[in-house]
């Protein structure tokens, strides 16, 4: 791999795991927009998809499968990290300190559900790249991206709005989620 495409490998395969990150951190709020409910995580996470695709253009499938469980392991250590230092006992010289745990402490059932939707739909976004590439080669290299997250985006968004809410948010909160 020429030293340019490796630096832009590095590069993009940080910037998707931040935006994973970021994703998972802002899904613990919903948010109203547009008078529909929308996970804050909405505002970024579409943008991984395309990194994804990036990091699939520089290298390999195999390397985008890999950066995506890597991707999903680092959100489950960053999850349980902020459950630990939430429940460690604060130091009460500086004052209680609950808001740490009451604005990033996770809630596991919606944190599960990220990794698993994320997961699931990244690994469908990289077989439909894949497709189109052993399909168009490199013409309509637009269309990789279109078709790829076509599919994969509703995946992910069906997902992780069925197993983060059901049974605790009413249909049509989920609905809106969905759209």
């Amino acid at each position: 791999m020429p030293m340019r495409s490796l630096q832009v490998l590095v590069v993009v395969a940080v910037m998707y795991v931040a935006a994973q990150m970021l994703a998972d951190i802002t899904a613990l709020r919903i948010l109203s927009i547009a008078g529909l409910s929308i996970s804050g995580g909405t505002l970024i996470y579409p943008i991984t998809f395309t990194l994804r695709d990036l990091v699939h253009k520089v290298s390999t499938a195999g390397i985008a499968r890999i950066l995506i469980f890597a991707s999903a392991a680092i959100n489950l250590f960053m999850a349980m990290l902020f459950w630990l230092v939430a429940e460690l006992p604060a130091d009460l010289a500086v004052g209680e300190q609950a808001e740490f745990g009451m604005v990033l402490a996770p809630v596991f059932r919606i944190t599960i559900a990220s990794i698993v939707a994320e997961v699931i739909s990244e690994l469908i976004d990289t077989e439909m790249y894949e497709v189109w590439v052993r399909r168009f080669a490199q013409r309509w290299q637009w269309g990789r991206v279109l078709a790829s997250n076509a599919v994969s985006v509703p995946v992910d968004t069906a997902l992780f709005t069925v197993l983060a809410f059901w049974g605790v948010l009413p249909t049509e909160v989920m609905l809106s989620l969905f759209l």
